[in-house]
């Protein structure tokens, strides 16, 4: 059996290195580009939207233990073909999107020095990389969730600095009131792109059976990390607002703005967040990644050594090794580099069978006791009639 070693806030942090990635340090111009200053309502309310999507999954996710996330869901409540189709997806996303991540990395490390672009540089770098991150994983759930937690806090605190800086450089006059509101098309585009910025909490509940208490800690990870990230990239795109003048037009919109307010040490800090974000980001796909065939298996869909155990540790040694050699090819052949678009797709996927899988849920256990969601926002809702109060109530009986 897998150790359940993950905690509470070892769970937020592994949820915030999962949903912010290298995209944020693109994001803004993008969003800014399509909804001017209406970019910051438009996070806003798309986080609203993801929120809903969340309390969701917190419900289907209280009633799991095992390991599989939105691959366990889905075959509960409709059987194997589609939990196979749910699965695999989830595998191609998790190693075109660490194939992705981890060549992106080695391209932020070419700012300090040009010879991470030589092909062979490149190359050595990867697979030191990605030996390192199965190293860790290998050595148990505890050492994966320990680089975690110090990973999303070494991310956090340069973002932080940029916040706080560039508060005090802020610039209204970069802040045209006048602009009219965007197009519809436009303003969807915007909503469509931050959706999936928001997304990546829904690979992490694969890790479910090595979650300490995950009917409670789940719900409270969910809607705690992503509270988070919505606040914090609404200040991201507030300072970049204020402070850069051609945000719609900027390539590296963060580097950009942080060398104007903090001159060649803001560009090499948030280049330097970059990779660490990045590298938060890819060490719990790999962690996510490695327990997918692991589900599989343990539903007979994969070959019994898959399921093996290391005595020591814990760890799905040959459903680890099977994903970080594969994620190994693809990220040096360049394989599934640019499949990672086929995310957009496969995240949407996964989102609408998820809530898809309540309902069904819900009818098959009509007569039994709903599941008890535990978080501050959650009794906020309840009591609110946003969401049926019987469905949290039962909290007191258990």
């Amino acid at each position: 059996m897998l150790r359940r070693e993950i905690r509470r806030w070892d769970l937020v942090l592994l949820m915030i290195n999962s949903i912010i990635g290298a995209g944020i340090f693109g994001l803004p111009a993008i969003i800014y580009m399509q909804s001017g200053i209406y970019s910051v309502p438009a996070l806003l309310l798309c986080a609203l939207f993801i929120i809903i999507i969340a309390f969701c999954f917190a419900e289907v996710a209280s009633r799991f233990r095992k390991t599989g996330g939105p691959y366990l869901y889905a075959l509960e409540s409709f059987g194997e073909i589609p939990a196979v189709g749910i699965g695999w997806i989830l595998l191609i996303t998790r190693l075109s999107t660490y194939a992705a991540h981890i060549n992106l990395m080695i391209t932020f490390a070419g700012y300090f020095n040009p010879a991470f672009d030589r092909p062979v540089v490149r190359a050595v770098s990867i697979i030191l990389i990605t030996l390192f991150l199965t190293t860790v994983t290998y050595r148990g759930i505890r050492s994966s969730t320990l680089l975690s937690n110090i990973l999303a806090i070494a991310k956090i605190l340069p973002l932080l600095i940029f916040v706080a800086v560039g508060a005090f450089f802020f610039n209204p006059e970069l802040v045209d009131l006048s602009q009219p509101a965007p197009r519809m098309s436009d303003l969807s585009s915007s909503v469509f792109v931050l959706i999936f910025a928001f997304t990546g909490f829904e690979a992490v509940l694969v890790n479910t059976g090595e979650v300490k208490n995950p009917r409670r800690d789940i719900p409270f990870a969910l809607i705690s990390s992503i509270i988070f990230v919505a606040i914090f990239y609404a200040l991201i795109q507030a300072v970049c607002i204020g402070t850069l003048p051609d945000l719609a037009s900027s390539e590296r919109p963060l580097t950009d703005a942080a060398a104007i307010f903090m001159g060649p040490f803001g560009a090499s800090l948030i280049t330097i967040g970059a990779i660490v974000s990045i590298g938060g980001a890819i060490n719990a796909v790999m962690l996510i990644g490695s327990r997918i065939p692991y589900a599989f298996s343990e539903e007979k869909q994969f070959p019994k050594l898959f399921i093996k155990l290391h005595p020591k540790y814990r760890t799905p040694v040959w459903s680890l090794l099977a994903f970080a050699v594969t994620a190994l090819i693809v990220s040096l052949t360049g394989t599934f580099v640019y499949a990672v678009a086929i995310s957009v797709i496969s995240k949407t996927l996964i989102l609408m069978t998820v809530c898809a899988a309540l309902i069904k849920l819900r009818l098959k256990e009509k007569k039994s006791v709903k599941p008890f969601i535990e978080h501050p926002i959650a009794r906020v809702v309840v009591t609110s009639g946003v969401v049926p109060a019987r469905r949290a109530l039962t909290a007191s009986a258990r």
